[in-house]
C-alpha cells in the first residue's frame, strides 16, 4: 500500500506498511457431506451448544472408537509490548548518529586536503587537455558532459538512488526474500532489529514509491547541499533514516500494532523539513499545478499537522511516526543540533590531524 503526502514542489511518498504472510498456518475447514435417504435430502439439524461435560463425554467415546478429536485451530501469536527490546535500537541510534558525524568530519578534512594537494595536478591535466586534439564525440563524452553539468548536491545524492535501484531489484529475485523480509524492512517485533533501521531506508518495494520518494530528494538536493556541503548531508541523511525508524519502533510498542516498514520517507522528510525551517519564505509549488504557490514554511505546518493527526488517530495507511520523527529531527538540527553537533568537530578533526601526520608515511616517526 503506497502513501504519499504533497510536500512542497513534489510528492513525498511514506514508508510501506507490509504484513509479511509468511509462516501463516493455512487452516483448511471441511463440512461433512450430507446424507441421502432415497431421493430426499436429509437437512442438517442444528444441535445445541454443547457444556464442558457433554465434551468430554464425546471425548471418551471417540477415544474408545480409536478416532481423534478435531484440533482446535492454533491462535495467532501477539507480540507483547515491551519497550525493554528497544534499549538495544536506541544504543544503536545514538552510536550510529555519532559515527555518521564524526565520520562526516574526518571526510571533510580528507577532501579539502586532497583538494589542496590535486591543484597542480589539475591545472596541468587541464593544460594537456587543451593541446590535445579534440576527439568526435561518443557516448562517453556525453555521459561525461552530462555529469558536470550537474550541480554538487545532484552529484551526491545519485549514489543514494542507485543503492535504492539496486535494493529495489533485489526484491525481485525470489530466494533474497526471506533476507529482504529480515534485513530490509523494519519492524520492532523481528528479530533484526538495528541493521533494518538503516538497510530499510534504502529498500522500496513499489516503483512508483522509490521514484516519488528518488524524485523529492533529487529536487531538495541541490539546497540542501549547497547549505551544508556534501559530508554534513550524508551524515544528516543517513542519521534520520535510524532516527525515523527508531520513532516509528517506539510508536507501534507504544499502541501495540505491529508491522514491517520500508522506504526513505523518514530521512527525506528530515531534508525537507531542514530546507524549509532555514528558507521559511521560499516559494514552492504543486508538480502537477505549478500556478499555485505557497511558502515552504507553510508546506512544513501542513505537513507537520497532518502526520500528527493521523498519529493521533491511527491511521494506518502511513507511517506516520516515521515522518513526524524525520520532520522533527530536521527542524531541531537547524535550530540546535548544527551549533551543537557540527561546530564542535574541531577536536575530532584535529585529534585526526595529529594522527595523519604523526602516522607511518606522514614524515613522522610512526609512532603515536
Amino acid at each position: 500500500v503506497l502513501r504519499s503526502n504533497w510536500a512542497g514542489f513534489v510528492w513525498k511518498t511514506g514508508d510501506i506498511d507490509i504484513q509479511s504472510r509468511e509462516n501463516l498456518p493455512a487452516l483448511v475447514w471441511s463440512d461433512r457431506t450430507q446424507q441421502r435417504c432415497g431421493f430426499r435430502k436429509v437437512a442438517k439439524k442444528v444441535e445445541p451448544k454443547k457444556g464442558v461435560a457433554e465434551e468430554a463425554e464425546q471425548t471418551e467415546i471417540l477415544h474408545k472408537k480409536g478416532e481423534a478429536p478435531a484440533p482446535d485451530p492454533p491462535t495467532p501469536r501477539i507480540p507483547a509490548r515491551s519497550f525493554g527490546r528497544l534499549v538495544k535500537p536506541l544504543v544503536f541510534t545514538i552510536g550510529f548518529t555519532g559515527c555518521s558525524f564524526g565520520g562526516a568530519a574526518i571526510w571533510q578534512y580528507e577532501s579539502l586536503k586532497s583538494r589542496v594537494q590535486s591543484y597542480f595536478d589539475d591545472v596541468k591535466a587541464d593544460w594537456l587537455e587543451k593541446k590535445r586534439p579534440q576527439k568526435q564525440a561518443g557516448l562517453g563524452k556525453q555521459v561525461n558532459q552530462w555529469w558536470n553539468s550537474l550541480s554538487d548536491g545532484q552529484k551526491t545524492v545519485t549514489g543514494i538512488i542507485a543503492a535504492n535501484a539496486l535494493v529495489f531489484c533485489c526484491w525481485r529475485v525470489p530466494s533474497l526474500q526471506r533476507t529482504m523480509v529480515k534485513y530490509f524492512t523494519s519492524n520492532p517485533s523481528s528479530k533484526a532489529l538495528c541493521w533494518p533501521m538503516l538497510l530499510s531506508t534504502f529498500s522500496h518495494y513499489s516503483l512508483f514509491h522509490m521514484a516519488a520518494n528518488m524524485y523529492v530528494l533529487w529536487s531538495f538536493s541541490s539546497s540542501i547541499v549547497n547549505m551544508m556541503g556534501k559530508e554534513q548531508f550524508m551524515a544528516l541523511y543517513l542519521s534520520a533514516g535510524v532516527i525515523s525508524t527508531f520513532v516509528s519502533y517506539v510508536s507501534k510498542t507504544a499502541m501495540g500494532r505491529f508491522g514491517p516498514s520500508l522506504g526513505a520517507s523518514g530521512a527525506i522528510m528530515t531534508v525537507l523539513a531542514a530546507v524549509c525551517t532555514k528558507m521559511p519564505e521560499a516559494k514552492l509549488a504543486i508538480i502537477f499545478l505549478p500556478m499555485y504557490t505557497f511558502t515552504a514554511g507553510n508546506a512544513l505546518k501542513a505537513i507537520v499537522a497532518l502526520d500528527t493527526t493521523g498519529l493521533i488517530l491511527g491511521w494506518r495507511f502511513f507511517d506516520h511516526a516515521a515522518h513526524l520523527g524525520g520532520a522533527l529531527f530536521g527542524i531541531w538540527y537547524i535550530i540546535y543540533g548544527h551549533e551543537l553537533i557540527w561546530k564542535n568537530r574541531e577536536p575530532l578533526v584535529k585529534m585526526w590531524h595529529d594522527f595523519r601526520t604523526r602516522g607511518p608515511g606522514a614524515g613522522g616517526n610512526g609512532s603515536m
